[in-house]
């Protein structure tokens, strides 16, 4: 099996607008923003995008830079590579996400949610054959993923049940167990 690493870097991202007129009466609108970096507890504020993602670039190249010290140097040649081919794709597809959430923010949540639930349905896929690899029967966690409270509550309350009652079982079985051995 691989050895894998894995960092984390998470950023919290607020963004604030003002509209108002210039001084010929034109229309306006500025955005501004703070972004932190939630491990360091670092924080930028910023009036473009590019400051923002000067801001995640630094972060995330101390990472990598960290995470391939202890690398060799051509392992750590392709994995700066890697990394320079995430941030192109960023580079390319962010401002049009950002463009199009402007533009139509409902069309974006739903488009991040059918993602979200993609996502769902491939970790279900390797849930569900890790299980069938290891016990030989498949299990399926989509029924599961949209649930409600009250089904959540509901489930919740039929596994205690049950689990109170494996509990009393193996307790009569324990005492058959006695029972037999003393006879």
């Amino acid at each position: 099996m691989a050895n894998k690493k894995e960092e984390t870097a998470s950023f919290v991202l607020r963004l604030s607008q003002k509209i108002y007129k210039s001084d010929e009466g034109i229309p306006q609108i500025q955005w501004r923003g703070n972004i932190r970096h939630v491990q360091s507890g670092d924080e930028k504020r910023f009036g473009n995008y590019d400051d923002a993602t000067n801001f995640v670039k630094s972060k995330l190249s101390e990472l990598t830079l960290k995470a391939i010290e202890d690398k060799p140097e051509e392992e750590q040649k392709g994995i700066l590579s890697q990394s320079f081919d995430f941030w192109k794709m960023m580079a390319k597809n962010a401002p049009k996400m950002v463009i199009d959430s402007i533009k139509d923010p409902k069309k974006q949540a739903s488009h991040i949610q059918e993602q979200i639930q993609q996502q769902f349905h491939h970790i279900n896929e390797a849930i569900g054959q890790k299980i069938e690899d290891r016990f030989g029967n498949s299990l399926e966690f989509e029924n599961w993923l949209f649930a409600t409270k009250a089904d959540n509550s509901e489930i919740l309350e039929a596994i205690s049940t049950l689990s109170e009652k494996v509990e009393a079982l193996n307790k009569k079985v324990s005492d058959l167990s006695r029972k037999t051995k003393v006879s």
